[in-house]
């Protein structure tokens, strides 16, 4: 004859299991390849970012998977600097990369993420270049060389004039000319492009690289599902 302790123990442990993957079946999940609108919270810039630096963010628009909210507007979001690079002066533009980890809902529950930056929609003369969310400012090679050709202009009328003054002749007009205008061009050409900045209240897209499994009952708008 078996112990009826036994099958007492039995059914219970079936029915924590049952229970158990009943509430995991109900736990949703972010699937990988979301994008989730963000508002950035203050400003980043390539002069002055370093990497290791603090993002803060919120979600700017409720994020809903088959007609369940599992992002709810205002929900902050924290992330971290991991590549700066300021513009080159002959040569290479600014750029800089940002993940995000982390996720706060208002009721302080907190989400670990695996997020890059996917588009920046509110960013002007900037661009995000490859999977890894890095944004990168965007050509400035025409404005350079315009810059160079109207300084140039500048250079040889304002030394041609200092020359003729200093010599009082046509020579001294010409060398004067002839070093203002290459002064103009190599200031144009040698100085550092465009720093990539980014103002409070940018939007941003945040890419979410794995999927990101949430606890229902953690979540208030699930409480009572």
């Amino acid at each position: 004859m078996k112990n009826p302790l036994c099958y007492g123990l039995a059914g219970f442990l079936a029915m924590a299991f049952c229970a158990a993957s009943q509430t995991a079946s109900n736990d949703p999940s972010i699937p990988a390849g979301s994008k989730i609108p963000l508002a950035l919270k203050q400003a980043i810039s390539t002069k002055n970012a370093k990497e290791g630096d603090p993002v803060y963010a919120e979600t700017s628009f409720p994020f809903v998977v088959d007609g369940r909210m599992l992002v709810p507007a205002g929900t902050y979001v924290q992330g971290v600097i991991t590549h700066v690079e300021r513009a080159g002066r002959i040569k290479g533009r600014a750029e800089i990369q940002m993940h995000f980890t982390s996720m706060i809902y208002p009721s302080g529950y907190t989400v670990m993420l695996p997020g890059s930056v996917d588009n920046t929609p509110g960013a002007d003369n900037h661009s995000v270049t490859d999977p890894e969310g890095t944004i990168k400012h965007d050509s400035e090679t025409g404005k350079k060389l315009g810059d160079a050709a109207r300084n140039g202009v500048y250079g040889t009328i304002g030394g041609a004039t200092a020359g003729g003054l200093a010599t009082g002749g046509l020579n001294g007009a010409r060398v004067g000319g002839g070093i203002g205008a290459a002064t103009g061009v190599a200031w144009a050409l040698l100085k550092r492009g465009s720093d990539v900045k980014l103002d409070p209240g940018t939007s941003i897209e945040m890419l979410i690289q794995r999927p990101v499994q949430l606890d229902a009952s953690r979540m208030p708008v699930y409480s009572s599902r």
